[in-house]
């Protein structure tokens, strides 16, 4: 078994498949919002009408009581619904000071009687009467209660109709941001051509979609800057370097011309990797396709390298793809897996699938994380080069609409396995 990772250029990270999408969380929060607001008014409205309702009930009763008393002490007359020592008295109030009125509210219910307010005073000195007046605030506690249902009512409605609204106008917001989103992720996948474009508003969802289009232009601009820029050296170093060979021939047989040589080879072909680098990086490779078979191909490949690798078939498929591109794949991570591994190298042919593994560290994890990056080769215990192997193997694979996946086995052998899976037929 192998741990795999797909060579390709990280794409934008998308929102945990657990997370809420921001449209919802903006319509959550209005619509917690409006709740609380219509709870806060609500309780607001609830307690000034019920310190009003006990504000009117008290004047009611102390003004009552006032001239009840004046019409008591000119003639022991009682007014209507003053009472005597009544027996359902407030106890606060049975014992009120000398000429003093005083009220109370009573929260006790009895038969048709809700919530009252008394007043009292007693009428003499000590021992003497006390004279009482009710005023019964059940009617307008029960329109308290009709009011708070109204209320509460109400409220459900505008909540009804603001979360509709709320998950609307987010829904708006929501899909400009995944717009946006979108764009940032085809850029960092590597389509430095997406772009935004204007979008509607002028807010700060607008401010990041032209920020983002900005850094994509910039982005391009340099990228392009430097693939010329590469292609340009590797081209005015074709020259030199074929000057080189043809100098080295003329020197005498020897270890030193040997030496020269093969330092002049190696760097012809990094010349020629920098241009095919920049022939897959500009986009202008197209592949001649026709149908070979699988296995021949690869052993050919193989053969070229003139390494040992041995090549196992498991089966024999004929596809339709372009040999030559497929046979520099195959030889690049061949080529790649003696360099930076170690032997023995297997190469396995299975139906639309070539599998080169060796017994090697295995590729670093910063490789299997972000893809291979060119001049560099990952951890020191792999080896020296210019690292531009895997990138050429992999830019070649896109070309043929292939997947290059690049993984480390995990069974007792260990080493870095480079799967490469075909387009099928």
């Amino acid at each position: 078994m192998a741990r795999n990772a797909t060579a390709r250029n990280a794409p934008g990270r998308s929102p945990r498949s657990g997370s809420m999408p921001v449209r919802w969380k903006i319509a959550a929060l209005a619509a917690s919002c409006a709740a609380l607001v219509a709870a806060t008014v609500g309780v607001m409205v609830h307690v000034w009408t019920r310190w009003d309702i006990q504000a009117r009930a008290e004047a009611e009763a102390l003004n009552k009581l006032y001239s009840a008393v004046d019409t008591y002490r000119r003639g022991d007359i009682l007014a209507d619904g003053v009472r005597v020592d009544p027996p359902d008295l407030p106890t606060a109030l049975r014992e009120p000071p000398d000429g003093m009125r005083h009220s109370v509210y009573d929260e006790r219910v009895d038969g048709n009687l809700g919530p009252s307010m008394w007043a009292a005073q007693r009428v003499g000195g000590p021992g003497s009467k006390v004279l009482a007046f009710q005023v019964n605030m059940g009617p307008q506690m029960y329109d308290l209660e009709r009011l708070d249902m109204s209320m509460t009512v109400a409220s459900l409605a505008a909540l009804a109709v603001v979360t509709p609204l709320a998950v609307l106008g987010s829904g708006v917001l929501g899909r400009r941001l995944h717009r946006v989103s979108q764009t940032a992720g085809r850029i960092s996948a590597g389509d430095l051509d997406a772009r935004t474009g204007p979008t509607k508003g002028r807010d700060e969802i607008s401010g990041i979609a032209a920020a983002v289009d900005a850094m994509a232009d910039a982005l391009a601009r340099q990228l392009h800057s430097e693939r010329r820029f590469t292609a340009d050296v590797a081209h005015e170093l074709r020259t030199p370097v074929g000057g080189l060979l043809a100098a080295a021939d003329l020197l005498p047989a020897g270890e030193t011309e040997d030496a020269l040589r093969a330092r002049i080879r190696d760097l012809r072909d990094l010349v020629e990797d920098l241009l095919e680098v920049s022939r897959l990086d500009a986009g202008a490779e197209q592949p001649a396709r026709t149908s070979v078979p699988l296995d021949a191909v690869v052993r050919e490949a193989v053969a070229r390298t003139g390494l040992p690798t041995e090549v196992v078939t498991t089966a024999q498929p004929t596809v339709r793809t372009d040999p030559r591109r497929l046979e520099r794949i195959v030889g690049n991570l061949v080529v790649n897996a003696h360099r930076h591994g170690r032997t023995p190298v297997e190469v396995t042919v299975a139906e639309n699938a070539v599998t080169v593994r060796d017994h090697g560290p295995g590729f670093p994890a910063d490789l299997l994380r972000e893809g291979p990056r060119r001049f560099r080769t990952g951890a020191r215990e792999r080896g020296g080069g210019h690292g531009l192997g895997l990138t050429i193997a992999l830019g070649q694979a896109r070309v043929l609409g292939a997947e290059l996946r690049l993984g480390t086995a995990e069974d007792e052998g260990g080493g870095a396995v480079a799967a490469l899976h075909l387009p099928r037929n």
